[in-house]
């Protein structure tokens, strides 16, 4: 057996230090993050891809190019089967935050520039499909959402207070016709 072959298996049982802290750097990620998109950046100049990393640190999101390997292992040990999602090179966004809102960016950025394909994801324990984050893609802003549900439960309130408010507004005015003719009848009697 020749040294190299030797080095080979040895590295195989026992996986190098730098290795297993980018496994362990991308479990934090997954697990720090609301959601992962996996994205194929084939074509892709490094001037685009510096452009979208900007735009995806605007959504508090970062964006990652790690060996496939690498992140299955991470994925795995997460509990995430990602399937033929990692075939090719892949990099991957994680949303720390605003999960649609970096998927918004990311299906934009893949409009304009073809090169970018959107492969699936990962949003809290679900597996998505490239199909699925495109439809993340297509929800309201988060602020749009929160001001939604707030108008949801804000209207029965302001229709309770406009029924409270009738209530007693249509007794002071029967309260008054009943003491305004209580007081005509006391005249009549006097």
């Amino acid at each position: 057996m020749s040294t190299d072959n030797a080095t080979l298996r040895r590295s195989a049982k026992y996986p190098r230090e730098d290795k297993v802290a980018v496994v362990n750097e991308i479990k934090e990620l997954f697990s720090s993050s609301q959601a992962a998109v996996f994205t194929e950046y084939r074509g892709l100049t490094v001037a685009q891809l510096a452009e979208l990393r900007t735009e995806l640190r605007s959504k508090d999101t970062e964006y990652k190019v790690y060996k496939n390997t690498l992140v299955r292992l991470a994925a795995k040990s997460a509990g995430y089967e990602l399937g033929e999602t990692l075939i090719g090179p892949v990099a991957v966004a994680f949303a720390k935050t605003d999960a649609a809102a970096a998927a918004k960016a990311l299906k934009t950025f893949s409009d304009t520039n073809k090169d970018l394909v959107l492969k699936g994801g990962v949003l809290g324990e679900t597996v998505m499909s490239a199909d699925d984050i495109i439809s993340l893609a297509k929800l309201p802003a988060r602020e749009v959402l929160l001001a939604q549900v707030a108008g949801t439960i804000q209207s029965p309130l302001v229709k309770s207070a406009g029924l409270f408010q009738a209530f007693t507004r249509n007794a002071a005015y029967a309260f008054k016709a009943l003491a305004d003719k209580k007081a005509a009848d006391e005249e009549k009697a006097a």
